[in-house]
């Protein structure tokens, strides 16, 4: 992981079942490189020229942690201004884009249900944002 200067790291709530970890984990990078077009490396070819998506050039590190370290995370996150993605409770029950930003914006940011965040920045900066947090494993 040497080289870079920025990081990529997604925390999910410990307590999230391991069929949830996997689905918030999904779409919360899924809007990194649609703002952030520089996480992405170049389109895969295999031998036989077919070729595949470009996916992330760097690693993304994935963390865990409790409900009280999310929200000071996303704190830290919104004082250092990186790019965040979030992913709340709420959002198991609804079934489409519409539905998850509905529910995201009818609650007040300090009161949001948080189970999952991405983040993307200065590599120092992630770092302070997912502080405390413990590699998942």
């Amino acid at each position: 992981m040497t080289g870079f200067t920025t990081k990529i790291a997604v925390l999910l709530r410990d307590e999230l079942l391991v069929w949830q970890r996997l689905n918030v984990t999904a779409f919360l990078v899924s809007g990194l490189a649609t703002v952030e077009p520089e996480t992405l490396g170049q389109t895969y070819v295999d031998g036989g020229d077919v070729e595949y998506l470009p996916m992330f050039r760097q690693p993304v590190l994935v963390f865990a942690g409790g409900k009280e370290l999310m929200r000071e995370a996303h704190t830290r996150g919104l004082a250092r201004g990186v790019r965040m993605s979030i992913f709340t409770a709420d959002l198991f029950a609804t079934g489409h884009d519409a539905a998850n930003r509905a529910a995201v914006r009818s609650v007040p940011t300090a009161e949001l249900n948080l189970v999952g965040l991405a983040v993307y920045g200065p590599r120092n900066a992630v770092d302070k944002v997912v502080k405390g947090a413990s590699m998942h494993g």
